[in-house]
């Protein structure tokens, strides 16, 4: 079992990682808790005692499930039960149910603690880490949400032995992403725990920075910005992983058409990409307009199209990319 402590502003939190943990979780909950509403979807089948009194509320499934009305019934149901400030959500899912519960909980009675027990490898790494939480619009994906921290991360490697193929390449997309990130040069030589253990140190350092992505934590959106392009205009039809691997693919070949990279650092990322299994190419029936105006509308463009790029001094956030050169670079991952 590996401890990762993850600093915030006033405090730390531990991302507990290990097989057959869940135990741990009655540690982190809040001391004067005395009830925990836990959040998870049908199917999940990670059962978890939190020590202390508590009801499952279980959401839908899929992206449709990140919505203003999920988050309604949710703080209703929990006004019912009665639940108070003082006590605790526990989040028992994937990365739909860490940012749909982590919103709940930052807006009922203005903040309730949370504890993310992720049950997939994106979550664990991505989505239950760095206090992200939001639900989507049908304009784009996590347009609604909040920074609200969580008072634990609990990551059961034995919840991904039933994962489906698919959704474990899924995480190894948003694995393949922490490679080109300060810290992530050897990870691939390291076993699987330690692998997930150092994705959270990662991003544990980047948030620690710039909590609320006022600059620097963006470098974390590496591959992301035509990655929720393609979901949104592709109707979700790829895992979130996988649209990230054709979005790091993607921003190799814009960051060398600017300059900031060369030959050999593209083939460097088709050869990450390629040792996890992960897609390269945009899918059918996507056009370049629909995916350079949804690029266009992402959280962190500032000043025209923005994208985070792989550069001399590492992934930096990149503002006002030429719309031709972004759509030639299209081209090069069709």
């Amino acid at each position: 079992m590996i401890r990762v402590e993850v600093p915030v502003p006033g405090r730390t939190y531990d991302a507990v990682v290990g097989r057959d943990v869940l135990d741990a979780l009655a540690s982190l909950v809040p001391d004067n808790a005395r009830r925990a509403a836990i959040v998870t979807q049908a199917g999940i089948g990670v059962d978890v005692d939190p020590g202390i009194e508590h009801r499952i509320f279980t959401i839908g499934d899929g992206e449709d499930a990140k919505s203003l009305a999920t988050i309604e019934t949710l703080c209703r149901s929990w006004v019912d039960w009665g639940l108070t400030r003082s006590d605790v959500v526990v989040a028992v899912g994937g990365g739909v149910v860490t940012d749909t519960a982590g919103f709940a909980a930052a807006s009922y009675h203005r903040g309730v603690a949370v504890i993310h027990v992720p049950t997939t490898l994106l979550g664990m790494i991505d989505a239950a880490i760095g206090g992200k939480t939001g639900v989507n619009l049908p304009e784009g994906k996590n347009l609604v949400g909040a920074f609200w921290q969580p008072q634990g991360v609990l990551c059961d490697l034995a919840a991904l032995d039933t994962l489906p193929p698919r959704e474990r390449r899924s995480g190894m997309g948003e694995l393949a992403k922490y490679r080109f990130l300060p810290g992530g040069d050897d990870l691939e030589t390291l076993d699987f725990e330690a692998q997930v253990a150092r994705c959270i140190e990662i991003k544990a350092e980047v948030v620690a920075s710039d909590e609320r992505e006022g600059g620097r934590r963006a470098i974390l959106n590496y591959g992301h910005t035509l990655a929720h392009a393609i979901e949104t205009a592709g109707t979700y039809d790829l895992r979130h992983g996988e649209a990230v691997a054709v979005g790091l693919h993607y921003a190799a070949h814009l960051g060398e058409r600017l300059g900031r990279i060369d030959a050999d650092r593209v083939a460097e990322h088709r050869s990450v990409l390629g040792h996890y299994d992960l897609p390269m190419r945009l899918p059918d029936g996507l056009g370049d307009d629909d995916l350079l105006a949804l690029m266009g509308r992402d959280k962190k463009a500032l000043d025209g199209l923005t994208f985070a790029l792989d550069g001399p001094d590492g992934v930096e956030v990149v503002a006002g990319v030429d719309p031709a050169v972004a759509r030639a670079a299209l081209a090069d991952v069709r």
